[in-house]
């Protein structure tokens, strides 16, 4: 199933920031409000969106720190992802297209493993692993382009036994979010952009990557366990 807002199909940007994102998403997602379900947050740009959801929907905020695993001659661009449980979800395709070698893959993951292990660290302060057997997982993140971060989410989320996974995102390529659909048990995306050309950013009128500090410090008193 995929839900998304009509009157934002194809248009950018239709968010002032990641918290008015946030609220939109919200809107779609009423009918899990006080049901027991569990907002996961993939740090840092999905935090403020799913701070929102979690506060007007009144429902548990936690975070599921995954991270893209580079290409080596770029800074944004990636060919898979590290979970917060260590994982890796390879695109193969990508790996044959790029010509990327064992060692290419290896380093890559490490250095995002290295990443997600800092987050865990630094965002959850200790509190002990999330709860989710049996509970509705919505996984919020502030986009989906390519979707690498998202697939290897699900599949560190597939081995808690979770009731079922919700993936939550203000916007998102059609393409990817209909790929990724096939996978969960719904998908709600406010934005859904069609085309060869997809940025997240587009999305936002106010658009910058956040700190780990700004992200720690939207989560400080507002993690709640249920």
């Amino acid at each position: 199933m995929i839900r998304d807002c009509p009157e934002l199909r194809d248009r950018a940007p239709v968010f002032r920031d990641r918290a008015a994102a946030g609220r939109a998403l919200a809107r779609l997602l009423e009918d899990y409000r006080a049901s027991g379900a569990v907002v996961l947050a993939i740090p840092a740009g999905g935090v403020p969106v799913a701070a929102e959801i979690a506060a007007l929907l009144g429902l548990a905020l936690d975070v599921l720190p995954v991270s893209k695993m580079l290409l080596p001659w770029t800074t944004e661009s990636g060919f898979g992802a590290v979970a917060f449980d260590g994982s890796v979800w390879v695109d193969p395709q990508d790996v044959r297209r790029f010509g990327l070698s064992e060692a290419d893959v290896e380093s890559a993951a490490a250095v995002a493993r290295a990443k997600v292990e800092r987050r865990l660290a630094r965002l959850r302060s200790g509190r002990s692993a999330f709860e989710l057997e049996g509970r509705t997982a919505i996984v919020v993140d502030d986009g989906i382009a390519a979707g690498s971060t998202m697939r290897a989410a699900v599949s560190g989320l597939r081995r808690l036994d979770p009731g079922r996974i919700v993936i939550a995102v203000p916007t998102g390529s059609a393409r990817s979010v209909e790929n990724i659909s096939v996978i969960v048990d719904a998908v709600y995306c406010a934005n859904l952009r069609s085309g060869s050309r997809f940025a997240v950013a587009d999305a936002y009128e106010r658009w910058y990557d956040l700190s780990e500090d700004e992200v720690a410090a939207i989560l400080a008193g507002l993690i709640v366990r249920a």
